[in-house]
């Protein structure tokens, strides 16, 4: 049985150790907080120490600790040669996401969840068969309601999501091109944000934690046809095929199954660990280049900057 460290069990640490008990590890969790030890116990865990220096060595490890943590955390696991799992986004700023890139890079991946979304990657398929031609743009909404995270912004908690997805359908983030926030007043309730350039595709990003209703969307625009997956739990891709806008282009589904990303990426985590499998999808690599763009729209909509610890 893979023995694996999780390091943080709290509100998501919690459904990470109910997927990694149910995939069939051995779990060992790690967290400051009395009631999270308990809870993980009652859980299922094998043992809940105070810190992640107290764990035995294990086969792997996942780090679910808040954001500016994850490279403190990270950097005392990487002792241990073992393959790393943190959660997203890899670090809150620039200097320590690269340093980890030079000190981990790799063993230690990313979970970015939506790049193992049913519909997401199915959307990449139809792009990889070219049927909908050149990629002209990608749209993508996030938008809800507040967000439990106090270490870090919304920009931080939500476009990570968005910006893997656009890393997983084109291979790459195009440069950033504007960033402006809806309410100028209070930059922290959401921003449109719109990367791109020559030879890159246009990408909008609306992202908020102002909108009474919980919005989940991501558009494909083609030269020959359009994609959108609707909301975060479809099972189901809809895709136009024919011309943009052309009242005649015809609308078919494809099925995708709902299988749950959070799920599917500990698995391949495992069989990784295991030595079974191909790695997660997201390297170290790919986690720095989205650390990269969020900063860069950070620093466009004068927001001041999450600090690790």
């Amino acid at each position: 049985m893979i023995r694996i460290g999780l390091i943080g069990c709290g509100r998501w640490g919690r459904l990470i150790l109910r997927d990694l008990l149910a995939s069939g590890a051995e779990v060992h969790v790690a967290t400051p907080e009395e009631h999270s030890r308990a809870s993980a116990i009652e859980g299922g865990a094998t043992r809940a120490v105070i810190s992640a220096a107290d764990l035995p060595l294990m086969d792997g490890y996942v780090v679910a600790t808040p954001t500016v943590t994850h490279a403190s955390v990270v950097e005392l696991l990487a002792r241990t040669g073992r393959p790393l799992f943190v959660e997203k986004p890899m670090t809150s700023d620039l200097a320590s996401a690269r340093r980890l890139v030079e000190l981990a890079g790799d063993r230690l991946f990313v979970m970015d969840k939506w790049r193992y979304h049913p519909v997401v990657d199915a959307m990449r398929d139809e792009i990889a068969s070219g049927s909908v031609g050149e990629v002209l743009a990608i749209q993508c909404v996030r938008q809800g309601w507040s967000t439990p995270h106090s270490d870090v912004s919304a920009l931080w908690v939500l476009a990570p999501h968005d910006l893997s997805i656009v890393l997983h359908l084109t291979g790459s983030l195009p440069p950033l091109v504007a960033a402006f926030p809806i309410a100028p007043a209070r930059a922290d309730l959401g921003m449109m944000v719109h990367l791109g350039g020559s030879g890159f595709p246009s990408v909008t990003l609306d992202i908020g934690i102002a909108s009474p209703q919980h919005r989940r969307r991501c558009q494909v625009i083609g030269s020959r046809g359009c994609l959108e997956l609707r909301d975060g739990d479809e099972d189901k891709l809809v895709i136009r095929d024919g011309l943009p806008g052309d009242p005649t282009a015809v609308e078919r589904i494809r099925l995708t199954g709902a299988a749950m990303p959070l799920r599917v990426e500990i698995e391949r985590f495992l069989s990784y660990v295991a030595g079974e499998g191909p790695a997660p999808m997201s390297s170290a690599a790919d986690g720095l280049a989205i650390v990269e763009r969020l900063g860069e729209i950070e620093a466009a909509l004068g927001m001041a900057p999450a600090v690790a610890v």
